[in-house]
């Protein structure tokens, strides 16, 4: 599950992408970010988004990342609309060339952070050129220690409609991410993987510990399910792992629409106990066809539950 498709837009901190304003995160790699989807201009799960970016930008930087500056760039990449609140202190000039607030230099317009800063001529607002559906990510970096949001559009991201025609398979690889709970970048040993998983005929790659321990997809969570007398139950791997938006929007709902969930410990050699399994990220919920040498038979019945558990989570108004 990965995407190469072009990037339509970039802004940082609300400026439209130049090569002063790229230099930072392309020269320093400490940060963190949040990929969804975007529809009709709403997002699934915003508040979970805007908690991740929050939490992170504290633990790594030590400063708040005030949630609703984030929508407001959302919005202005999509739309060109105006109004960004501005961040006590926080660096106009990225670049570190000194033209912070020089209308004539380069990516230098002053504008960040400025609440009356003109739309993104990219993006009129109102216009014919405003973006409704995408695959959006947030990248958050902290030049000179305060916290600077680079937000990039790509089109949207959409499975296709038939659960078989989207099922995955997937290689187990010996490698767990460093503070898993934490949505990095860089991430090169995961990449890696995932490619070396894709040459090898896979999807991609299933991150794995000591013992065969299962912790999470590449760039997805992973659940089993088994059959009972009661119907299916549902059980996320409990080692190290990112609690993806999807994945918690699914895991508070599951239970009643009769799908029990827990957290526990999964291995390879557990496997074959299991009737199937699902990867979710952003893009939504796909059955998984195959581990390695262990094939499941897809459940439609189950799959169509989960999905439709999915399907009628509500789009959040950015």
């Amino acid at each position: 599950m990965t995407t190469t498709a072009p990037v339509r837009r970039i802004e940082v901190d609300g400026r439209p992408a130049t090569a002063e304003n790229l230099l930072w995160p392309a020269l320093n790699h400490p940060g963190h970010f949040t990929a969804m989807q975007v529809r009709g201009g709403k997002v699934r799960g915003i508040g979970h988004h805007l908690a991740r970016l929050d939490a992170a930008t504290r633990e790594l930087f030590g400063h708040e990342l005030d949630g609703e500056r984030v929508r407001a760039l959302i919005r202005h990449i999509l739309r060109g609309d105006p109004g960004i609140p501005s961040v006590p202190g926080a660096p106009t000039d990225l670049g570190g060339s000194g033209h912070a607030g020089n209308p004539t230099a380069p990516g230098g317009s002053g504008h960040a952070g400025n609440p009356a800063a003109p739309a993104n001529p990219t993006a009129p607002g109102g216009s014919a050129d405003a973006i409704d559906n995408a695959s959006l990510r947030i990248h958050v970096h902290a030049p000179a220690g305060h916290p600077s949001v680079m937000v990039t559009v790509r089109p949207p991201t959409v499975l296709p409609v038939a659960l078989t025609d989207r099922a995955q398979s997937l290689m187990s690889v010996p490698y767990q991410r460093p503070f898993a709970h934490l949505k990095l970048l860089g991430g090169f040993a995961q990449a890696r993987y995932g490619e070396l998983a894709r040459r090898a005929g896979f999807d991609d790659a299933l991150l794995t510990g000591p013992g065969g321990e299962i912790s999470e997809g590449a760039v997805t969570n992973i659940a089993f399910y088994d059959s009972t007398r009661d119907g299916p139950r549902i059980v996320w791997p409990n080692a190290p792992h990112l609690a993806g938006v999807t994945m918690r929007l699914l895991e508070s709902r599951l239970p009643a629409a009769g799908l029990p969930t827990r957290h526990a410990p999964v291995t390879l050699a557990d496997l074959p106990s299991y009737t199937g399994a699902f990867v979710t990220n952003a893009w939504g919920v796909s059955p998984v066809r195959r581990i390695d040498s262990v094939a499941y038979e897809i459940d439609e019945k189950v799959m169509a539950r989960v999905a439709a558990v999915y399907e009628d989570v509500p789009w959040d108004t950015v």
